[in-house]
């Protein structure tokens, strides 16, 4: 288009759509990203990255774009180019947190104002062994991270069994306001509300108070039995108007399944002499 242009006019400069508030902006308005390409406008991207930072516990901040084709993950590098230096550090914090967290061969010291990590001797972490901070000197047991002594009995308590369902496993205080997910063990915080939970780290589903697994109950029978019964936070009108619509949109479904089945059925014959005509066209030219 510039080739065109007659002396005195100006070029337009192009504009580039975002993803996220489906504006046109100018590319110097626009952020992209480094590991996937993906483009967006920088306001939209820094309210996104702060967001991520609040309630994403230290966990790697992909992409915006749900379906982006990398799978792309922002570089700290970005991230301290979109928010404020406080947001950074609480991200590095939370980081930092988390990989220990997950790491079997690392945990943190126990002791008051010891902020240290500290390295296991044993890869599992499931057996109490004594740690050795290399900052103030304490041993600590890895399992319940009180004082280590000649023949320690770890106090830490484990999850037991619960035997009305299958593959309940149940702390000690059920109604605690602090547990750890079940499938990837970051720790979540419950103040009130329903009792059926999402992991926003590993968009798993279950029962806040048995962690049982909920991610196919859409009908959450889960509370209609057991230990949890009448424990969802709703009343009983509340769960029925949850399953009505359930039902509503599997019906709808059905519905448009057997409508739509026979009109294919019908249609087929011409869909495929369609295609045997394409196919017959395309044999011809290639033979010409």
């Amino acid at each position: 288009m510039t080739g065109n242009l007659t002396t005195g006019e100006l070029a337009l400069e192009p504009l580039i759509t975002c993803k996220l508030c489906l504006c046109e902006h100018s590319l110097d308005m626009m952020t992209t990203l480094q590991e996937c390409s993906c483009i967006f406008c920088t306001t939209c991207l820094k309210q996104y990255v702060q967001l991520a930072v609040r309630e994403g516990f230290g966990s790697p901040i992909t992409c915006p774009d749900m379906v982006c084709p990398n799978h792309g993950v922002l570089q700290e590098a970005e991230i301290a180019c979109l928010v404020s230096i406080d947001q950074l550090h609480l991200y590095q914090r939370l980081k930092l947190e988390r990989e220990v967290h997950l790491d079997p061969c690392r945990t943190w010291c126990p002791a008051a104002d010891c902020y240290t990590v500290c390295q296991m001797k044993s890869k599992d972490s499931a057996l109490p062994v004594p740690v050795d901070c290399p900052v103030c000197h304490l041993q600590f047991c890895s399992a319940c991270k009180s004082t280590w002594q000649l023949q320690h009995l770890c106090q830490n308590s484990e999850p037991v069994a619960v035997p009305p369902e299958k593959d309940v496993l149940i702390n000690g205080d059920v109604d605690a306001c602090i547990k750890q997910c079940p499938v990837c063990q970051i720790y979540i915080e419950r103040n009130e509300g329903c009792a059926q939970m999402m992991c926003k780290n590993c968009k798993h589903t279950f029962c806040w108070y048995c962690l049982q697994n909920l991610d196919n109950d859409i009908f959450l029978r889960h509370y209609d039995k057991g230990p949890c019964r009448n424990k969802l936070g709703h009343s009983r009108a509340s769960v029925m108007w949850n399953r009505t619509q359930v039902v509503g949109i599997l019906v709808g479904l059905g519905i448009i399944a057997i409508v739509t089945s026979p009109l294919l059925l019908l249609a087929s014959p011409c869909i495929i002499c369609c295609v045997c005509k394409s196919c017959k066209r395309n044999t011809e030219i290639m033979v010409s």
